[in-house]
């Protein structure tokens, strides 16, 4: 047996280099993946969210009710954002995710504030995400005691003692006590669909590739797009079997609530399983094995799992983040999932996330066709 060659080892470490500067997909993930995740970790992510956007149902003005609306708006927890005629329209705005609070000043609240009544003044939150909303409620009380300190005065300086002259009560709606896992368990749903369909779409037709069997099947009088279509319909039926199983044990084994219509989340499961579907399909007209389509997926999944709510706050981002998050789908569907199943949200309420996820699939279903034409017929 020969021994061991300092000369032919350096030529193998040599060639391996070699491989890897010609390996660009490989290359970008060595140098984009780490970069892309301090930024991420380093500026984007926030486990504690302020300039929360916040919405106005007041019945009444005075120099009460402006104070505190104007101490909200110097916060750093509170952005007032709009002011809503009732609470109808308060309740759609936080159903729909446009605010994360209302706060409800009452019509005759001044009144009975001079009449040493203690008025209440209700502070509505979207506890869908309980790290979203925490430290901006423990900030409501030190906010009431500064507009005590401040209006308070002169004749009115009697009111000023124990208990408070008026009261903040929170309402956390959705999830009034609190349980992280109403907020997690929904969320894995888009999440695994992301990971599972993408990489296995990516990986199957990567695979054919690598075997042949795929030019032997486009070489018969079958059309690409037939081809293409037939061969993702399989995993459309796993993506639908995968959702079933995620929101049966998520109600009975965890005990999260299902509010809604199943049919309007089978839907949206449906249009959201599209768009990861045609994900794959992108990244296997790209990948030239199947190394390359998993370290694409990967590249794909990481910002998806990071920037869409699931693992953090979603307003805890600064607004390049918050842009980025909207263009990719599990940031709508995690939405829609979890305003289906805790807030019992229609179609109606769906809208203003549904037509993203239909717009990224049929531009991605468009690159997805350029590169199969030519890379397949």
């Amino acid at each position: 047996m020969s021994r061991f060659s300092f000369s032919r080892w350096g030529a193998i470490v040599r060639k391996e280099f070699i491989q890897l500067r010609r390996d660009r997909i490989t290359f970008a993930m060595i140098v984009v993946v780490p970069i892309m995740q301090i930024a991420v970790f380093g500026f984007a992510i926030n486990a504690d969210p302020r300039h929360l956007p916040t919405a106005v149902v007041r019945a009444e003005q005075s120099e009460f009710t402006r104070s505190l609306v104007a101490a909200l708006e110097h916060s750093t927890y509170f952005d007032v954002v709009e002011e809503l005629p009732d609470e109808e329209a308060a309740r759609e705005a936080l159903a729909r995710g446009r605010v994360q609070f209302v706060l409800n000043i009452p019509a005759d609240f001044t009144v009975r504030l001079l009449r040493g009544e203690r008025p209440a003044i209700l502070l509505e939150a979207d506890a869908t995400d309980p790290a979203a909303t925490g430290m901006a409620l423990g900030a409501v009380q030190p906010l009431v005691s500064a507009v005590l300190a401040k209006d308070l005065r002169g004749p009115h300086a009697a009111l000023e003692n124990e208990p408070p002259a008026f009261e903040i009560r929170v309402h956390r709606l959705y999830n009034p006590e609190n349980i992280t896992r109403y907020n997690i368990v929904p969320g894995l749903m888009g999440v695994i669909l992301t990971m599972t369909m993408v990489m296995m779409t990516a990986m199957a037709i990567t695979r054919e590739r690598e075997r042949g069997t795929m030019e032997n099947l486009l070489a018969t009088p079958v059309l690409p797009l037939e081809v293409m279509t037939g061969k993702i319909v399989p995993y459309v039926a796993i993506g639908l079997v995968q959702a079933t199983i995620i929101l049966v044990t998520s109600h009975w084994i965890f005990g999260v609530p299902f509010l809604g219509s199943p049919v309007a989340l089978y839907f949206a499961t449906l249009l959201f399983i599209a768009c990861n579907l045609t994900v794959g399909i992108t990244l296997s007209s790209l990948a030239t094995s199947q190394l390359q389509a998993m370290q694409m997926a990967t590249f794909y999944f990481l910002p998806n799992i990071l920037l869409s709510g699931f693992m953090f706050p979603y307003a805890g981002m600064p607004r390049w983040a918050r842009w980025l998050a909207q263009l990719l789908p599990l940031t709508h569907f995690n939405r829609i999932v979890r305003g289906i199943v805790l807030k019992g949200n229609t179609f109606a309420d769906m809208v203003p996330h549904l037509w993203p996820l239909a717009l990224f699939m049929l531009v991605v279903m468009g690159i997805a066709t350029r590169f199969y034409r030519r890379t397949l017929d």
